[in-house]
């Protein structure tokens, strides 16, 4: 009997806290705002690294690589100066394409693109100060005076 008694006194502590445990993860909810006082915004973060190329500039390096051959090949979506994802895919493709090893089309600036680049820019004649992967100031000028090439492309 004593075995039965222990065995009640343990199932009826383990069902007040159950209880006592559910009452409290339910207390914090109490106390919210209801959900009319409450708004949803949806954040978008448009990441653009245009290696200090102005808006002109920035449009003149987009229509480049988006008549380059084969036209269509190669889309840096909307003209619009400024450098995002969707323009370093399309340039990072467009370096692969040549030969130039721009690494894993994904749109993220890092080494390798610019790497890519500075092979690009050395090989149609611009100084980028070697090819390090590192967009200093060299690369940006040679990245620039290749987007006034000409007056631009658009």
């Amino acid at each position: 009997m004593r075995s039965n008694a222990l065995a009640r006194t343990l199932v009826s502590a383990a069902a007040v806290i159950g209880l006592a445990a559910g009452g409290l993860a339910t207390a914090g909810t109490s106390f919210a705002a209801p959900a009319s006082a409450t708004s949803a915004r949806t954040v978008t973060i448009k990441a653009t690294n245009n290696l200090g190329l102005n808006t002109t500039e920035g449009k003149s390096v987009q229509c480049y690589v988006r008549d380059a051959s084969p036209v269509g090949k190669f889309d840096p979506g909307t003209i619009d100066g400024q450098l995002g994802t969707k323009s370093w895919k399309a340039w990072q493709a467009f370096l692969n394409d040549r030969g130039f090893n721009a690494g894993t089309v994904d749109g993220d600036v890092g080494p390798n693109t610019i790497r890519g680049l500075q092979r690009f820019l050395v090989h149609i004649g611009y100084d980028t100060g070697g090819i390090d992967g590192d967009a200093g100031p060299k690369t940006r000028a040679a990245w620039k005076a290749f987007a006034n090439l000409g007056g631009g492309w658009c």
